[in-house]
C-alpha cells in the first residue's frame, strides 16, 4: 500500500508501557488500578466482617492478634479504557508536502504514527481503545475496545488520514464543538489524549478551553500534543523577501514579505501558546510541545518515560 503505517517504526516502543495516572473504569485484566472491589492480587483495605456474608476474604491471621473479624478488601488491576483524539482539519497538513513520509513529515503524518505508537502499547496492554477524528466536524468517533478486529480497524481509519488532501480542500476547525461532542459520548473514565495544532477557526480560544475543560470535568484525564512546525510556525524563519501566504482552512491568500510582519506574528503566536500552557496548567491536563521537526518518536518516547517516572 502507497499509504500505508511503516510498522517497522513502531517497534521501538514495544519496551515501554502507558500507565493510567488516576483510577480508571474497566473489566479486562490490565495494569492500571480501577475503583471497583474484587478478588484481585492487590491489598486494598481492612474492613469489619457482617454477619452472615461469606467468609471467603476473613483475614484470620488479624482475628489471632485482635480477636475482631476483619474482611480483606482487593483493588482489581484493570484495563485503561483510552479516546486517541486527531484533529483533521486543512491546517494540520502544513507544512504542504507531495509526498509526506515520517522522516518529512507534516503534522497529520506526526500525529498518525504518534497515535499508532500509542495503539500498539495499548494492544500489548490488553487496554481499550476508540478513536476519534475532528474538523469542523465530527468525523469519526468509536467506541473504546481492546479486540484485535478492533485495533485493525483503527488502523485501517489512520492510514486512510495518510492520503495527501488537495490544497483546494478547505477543511476548518471546529475543535470547541468537537471536545464537547467526544465528551458526551465517552461515558467511562478514560485517558484522552488529543493532537492538533489547536488553531481553531472561529477565533474563540474560551470556547476551546471550555471544550477541555468540559473533558476534566467528567474525569477523563486529558493529554493535549501540540503539534506544531515550530521552525515555521512558532519562529516564522523565512528568508528576506515576498511571499504568498495560503490560509490552508479558508483559502485566503496574503502577499507580504515575512520581516515586515514578524514581530507583530510571534506577539500574537506567544500570547496564545502563553496562555494555552496556562489554561492546561490550571484544569491539569498535560500539554507537551510536539515539534514535528524532532520526529515523533524522540517527542513520544521522551514523554512516555517521563511519564513513567512519575507515575
Amino acid at each position: 500500500m502507497p499509504y500505508s503505517i511503516d510498522q517497522n517504526r513502531l517497534q521501538q516502543f514495544n519496551s515501554l508501557e502507558f500507565i493510567a495516572k488516576q483510577v480508571v473504569e474497566g473489566f479486562i485484566t490490565g495494569l492500571h488500578k480501577s475503583p471497583f472491589h474484587g478478588f484481585s492480587v492487590e491489598f486494598a483495605e481492612h474492613r469489619l466482617y457482617n454477619t452472615g456474608e461469606s467468609i471467603k476474604h476473613i483475614d484470620w491471621k488479624l482475628y489471632g492478634r485482635t480477636d475482631k473479624l476483619f474482611v480483606k478488601r482487593f483493588e482489581e488491576e484493570t484495563n485503561l479504557r483510552c479516546q486517541l483524539v486527531i484533529d483533521n482539519s486543512s491546517s494540520m497538513y502544513f507544512p504542504v508536502k507531495e509526498n509526506p513520509t515520517i522522516d518529512n513529515p507534516n503534522k497529520i503524518t506526526f500525529s498518525i504514527y504518534s497515535a499508532a505508537a500509542i495503539m500498539l502499547l495499548l494492544k500489548k496492554q490488553r487496554d481499550a481503545v476508540g478513536l476519534s477524528f475532528f474538523s469542523d466536524t465530527l468525523e469519526l468517533s468509536t467506541q473504546a475496545k481492546s479486540s484485535s478486529v478492533h485495533h485493525k480497524y483503527l488502523y485501517s481509519e489512520l492510514e486512510k488520514l495518510l492520503i495527501p488532501i488537495s490544497t483546494k480542500t478547505h477543511k476548518k476547525t471546529a475543535a470547541a464543538d468537537s471536545l464537547h461532542q467526544i465528551a458526551e459520548n465517552i461515558h467511562k473514565r478514560s485517558l484522552v489524549v488529543i493532537f492538533s495544532d489547536m488553531m481553531e477557526s472561529s477565533g474563540n480560544t474560551d470556547e476551546l478551553f471550555a471544550a477541555l475543560q468540559h473533558l476534566k470535568h467528567n474525569k477523563h484525564e486529558v493529554v493535549l500534543f501540540h503539534v506544531t512546525d515550530k521552525q515555521k510556525e512558532e519562529e516564522f524563519d523565512y528568508d528576506n523577501r515576498p511571499y504568498k501566504f495560503v490560509d490552508m482552512e479558508s483559502g485566503e491568500e496574503l502577499r507580504v514579505n515575512p520581516v515586515e510582519v514578524k514581530k507583530e506574528y510571534l506577539k500574537a503566536v506567544n500570547k496564545f501558546k502563553k496562555e494555552l500552557i496556562l489554561r492546561c496548567g490550571k484544569y491539569r491536563i498535560d500539554i507537551i510541545e510536539a515539534d514535528i521537526n524532532k520526529g515523533f518518536d524522540t517527542v513520544l518516547q521522551s514523554y512516555l518515560v517521563k511519564r513513567e517516572r512519575l507515575y
